[in-house]
């Protein structure tokens, strides 16, 4: 698998992850979670650089380019 799937996945989970803790009443970690997912998605947005992608590019490497 390359870096940008693997990203697109762990925020998936992440936020499975804060929405059961959610609903299990765990609101103060639902809410941290959540929280630094928003700030890595503005930064990204912001800045165009995504620390958790660049880690992954370097460990697996870029996902070819498609036509």
């Amino acid at each position: 698998m390359c870096a940008e799937k693997i990203q697109r996945f762990l925020m998936a989970i992440v936020l499975t992850l804060t929405m059961v803790l959610f609903a299990s009443g765990q609101m103060q970690w639902g809410v941290i979670l959540q929280t630094l997912v928003i700030v890595m998605v503005v930064v990204w947005a912001l800045t165009d650089f995504c620390p958790s992608l660049w880690i992954f590019k370097k460990v697996f490497g870029k996902c070819p380019q498609k036509d």
